[in-house]
């Protein structure tokens, strides 16, 4: 009996710095690219998505960034798990949060091909063929937004049986943005808006399981 009860406080403790990774992760990658957009010469958010930022000789910095965050996607994941109780019904939200938070290293570790001027000193325009890592990149980016995505609508779901209003819209405006088709010509700003988005969830969903780390 003294074991099972000194190993509860032990778990929550884990499970407290699993969630503060995760919630920290939102907060760290845009803190990064932000700083990034405003001192990095020939950047331009209307004309380059941020995974532009992993090109180049700063590359490494937007690569790091990519990769910490996943990290911390995994690492929410994972607390996700140990605090939620069986037979809540959110069985299916650490899978797709993972899925998110690895896709997010995946798409740090292949890179995008400079192109449209950026870095300073590549020619303007698209490449002629994108690389394997850049199609790589890509791939990995659309499967972890999308995985996000179901995860927002699974707690729709819930919220909505619950009786929720406000979680239930909120959760759905989410997926309904993350799931939105890209605007060739709004592309770039696109894809930061759905960063903004995917973050801000994770990051309120870590904080609310935080405080609450035991949900019915």
């Amino acid at each position: 009996m003294t074991t099972v009860a000194a190993t509860v406080p032990a778990v929550r403790r884990s499970s407290d710095w699993l969630l503060l990774a995760g919630a920290l992760a939102g907060p760290v990658f845009f803190a990064s690219a932000v700083a990034q957009m405003l001192t990095r010469e020939g950047y331009d958010i209307t004309r380059h998505p941020i995974s532009q930022l992993a090109t180049g000789s700063l590359g490494w910095i937007q690569i790091t960034t990519f990769v910490l965050a996943g990290l911390g996607g995994l690492a929410l994941a994972a607390g996700i798990r140990r605090t939620l109780t069986e037979g809540t019904g959110w069985r299916v939200l650490p899978i797709f949060v993972g899925i998110f938070g690895a896709g997010l290293v995946a798409a740090g570790v292949f890179t995008m091909d400079p192109e449209y001027g950026f870095p300073v000193g590549t020619p303007e325009g698209p490449v002629d063929e994108m690389s394997w890592h850049s199609i790589a990149h890509s791939t990995a980016a659309a499967v972890a937004f999308t995985a996000l995505a179901i995860a927002a609508i699974a707690l729709t779901v819930r919220h909505v049986r619950r009786r929720a209003t406000l979680p239930a819209v909120l959760n759905g405006l989410a997926a309904l943005i993350l799931l939105m088709p890209m605007s060739p010509s709004h592309m770039s700003i696109q894809i930061a808006v759905n960063g903004m988005v995917a973050f801000t969830w994770t990051t309120v969903l870590a904080l609310s399981l935080h405080r609450s780390p035991s949900p019915a």
